[in-house]
């Protein structure tokens, strides 16, 4: 009896634990949920805080807590929220200037080349934009060369060099450990599973890794030696020769302006907006004026809408979520945009390195049903390659930043195997089998001479129907797809020579041709899409639950943690993939 008491007291114990967590819950929305309150006041005589040291994403994310709709969030911190801030600022008579600092930015280089674009078109407006650092990274140099006047901290340093990428090659280590990949790919170029098959670069990889990095660079240089007055060849010698790495260094070679400390670098902005050295300046993080800025910007006296889909991210088989491309919430989102009657226009915004074979061919789908109601104009990002130029081939028009890399028209294969690590262990694995191919594969058996017949079978009708997508969707021949094919990658600058993209530009450009091609003259836009957050997620974001992505990513640290998520994602790919080359991070 006492056994049965102290069940029913536990069981009663946890159900009024979970009223409490969940009314505790509740009450913590209703605390912590967006107000009026949470929107900034704009004084007089302020300055706006251009500090970029948080993940930059194309789209903030509109998230929805499924059970508890009072902690639904619309984020104002995506690269477009903060262009509009800074647009805005332009005219906003409370903002004096803007003051990038030390920013260690967390962007790519064409989100960083679409915000030095905002930044630049601000200056028009006479208002000052003064840049301070402790170290200038390669990436925030860029960012501030558009400044009036740039500060360098006196024990500081500052990296001008180039760009370079680094790859890693696998095929010792395979043999060493009896881990490897089966590989089969189709495309001279297509390099993402290069390393496995090899220990050094291909000719082929090298030529076109060379080819992109210079034509980035080149993008950096000529806009740095606009807004600097110095000569490109200048510098280039500057960047050989590292004699921007000191202060004195860089500012002999005029790319800074001033070498101070940062109390002096604050008097200096007092005295432009006329405040005594003993009076605070009103700084205004840009974060917080994305937000009272979102408020302003839109046209709310239009019905007329042009809806903007955000693709960012690997492309994956399934729903998708804010880090990832998935076909659920892509189709959902055109869907929505396709049935809404205010929606006239669809942007489709791509920062994809591309993917699930089969997800993009179903968007693809998705597009081509969308676009025969409305015009879908394609605006590229940073990436937009493989799977995600295959999305793109399907839009009425197609626009890419300069420095987009775009293209990849390739495919791949890859199945991890154990056999020689299995046989390494002791570990033998038996099949039983109904009929002759029911083992289609197994990770403790080499891939037979059949086995791999099929899949190449399967990636060379994935290959061919992405030639066909492409030269439909581009006008172009076969023959003309293919000498641009093999898996090759160009950046924008290069693609709108050889017909893959129509014109160069930004999301304005692409919102431009948008409205163009559905014949407004005002618009709003509404994006998506909309994500939705379980319990586990929202408890850690209240700090009161850890995930296991936190607890990895604090004990191996952010660098192994990347290498971690590789793995993973590459155990996680199913199917015949599009994929970018490799993955590479440009430094």
């Amino acid at each position: 009896m006492n056994f049965l008491k102290r069940v029913l007291s536990t069981v009663t114990g946890i159900f009024v634990f979970l009223i409490i967590c969940f009314f505790g819950l509740m009450v913590l929305g209703l605390l912590l949920g967006p107000s009026e309150e949470d929107i900034v006041k704009v004084k007089p005589n302020s300055v706006l805080d251009l500090r970029l040291d948080f993940p930059i994403k194309d789209y903030a994310g509109k998230v929805v807590f499924a059970e508890y709709p009072f902690l639904n969030e619309d984020k104002k911190n995506g690269l477009f929220n903060l262009i509009d801030a800074i647009h805005y600022a332009a005219k906003d008579n409370n903002i004096k200037g803007i003051s990038i600092d030390n920013n260690f930015i967390d962007a790519g280089i064409s989100q960083t080349k679409a915000l030095r674009a905002a930044l630049l078109k601000f200056k028009e407006s006479g208002k000052f934009i003064v840049a301070y650092a402790d170290i200038y990274t390669q990436k925030d140099y860029y960012l501030s060369s558009v400044a009036d006047t740039i500060y360098l901290n006196p024990v500081g340093m500052m990296e001008f060099k180039g760009l370079y990428s680094e790859n890693l090659y696998f095929k010792d280590f395979q043999e060493k450990s009896g881990l490897k990949m089966e590989v089969i790919r189709l495309g001279k170029y297509k390099s993402a599973v290069e390393p496995y098959l090899e220990n050094e670069m291909s000719d082929n990889n090298r030529e076109q890794i060379s080819v992109y990095l210079n034509s980035l660079w080149n993008e950096i240089k000529l806009d740095i030696s606009k807004s600097r007055q110095i000569p490109v060849e200048r510098l280039n010698y500057v960047a050989d020769s590292l004699l921007a790495r000191t202060p004195i260094l860089a500012k002999n070679s005029k790319l800074i302006d001033k070498i101070s400390y940062y109390d002096e670098y604050l008097n200096d902005i007092k005295k432009a907006i006329n405040l005594d050295s003993k009076d605070d300046i009103k700084l205004i993080t840009i974060e917080d004026y994305a937000k009272y800025a979102a408020t302003k910007v839109q046209n709310y006296s239009t019905k007329n809408k042009i809806a903007v889909i955000y693709a960012e991210g690997e492309i994956i088989y399934g729903e998708g979520d804010q880090n990832t491309v998935g076909q659920g919430s892509m189709n959902r989102s055109l869907q929505e945009a396709r049935e809404d009657d205010k929606v006239k226009a669809i942007v489709l915004r791509i920062n994809s390195p591309g993917g699930s074979g089969l997800a993009s061919e179903l968007i693809w789908r998705e597009i081509e049903l969308t676009k025969k109601v409305k015009p879908v104009i394609v605006s590229m990002g940073d990436l937009a390659a493989s799977g995600g130029y295959y999305m793109a081939t399907n839009a009425n028009k197609i626009i890419a930043e300069p420095t987009t890399i775009t293209g990849s028209i390739g495919v791949f294969g890859i199945l991890p195997n154990g056999n020689e690590l299995a046989d390494k262990m002791g570990i033998n694995a038996e099949q039983v089998r109904t009929n002759t191919n029911a083992v289609t594969y197994s990770f403790f058996e080499p891939l037979n001479d059949k086995q791999r017949m099929f899949l190449e079978e399967g990636i060379l009708e994935t290959y061919e129907l992405f030639i066909k997508r492409v030269s439909e969707g581009r006008n172009l021949t076969r023959e003309e797809v293919e000498a641009i094919a093999q898996g090759r990658v160009w950046t924008g600058v290069d693609a709108i020579n050889i017909g893959l993209v129509d014109e160069l530009g930004g999301l304005d450009l692409a919102l431009q041709r948008a409205a163009e091609a559905a014949g407004l003259e005002d618009y709003k836009t509404k994006e998506f899409p909309v994500f939705e957050i379980d319990l586990e997620k929202m408890l850690e974001d209240f700090g009161l639950v850890k995930t296991k992505s936190t607890i990895l990513k604090e004990e191996l640290g952010e660098e192994n943690y990347k290498i971690y998520q590789e793995i993973k994602a590459l155990k996680e790919r199913k199917g015949i993939q599009l994929l970018f080359p490799y993955s590479a991070e440009i430094k």
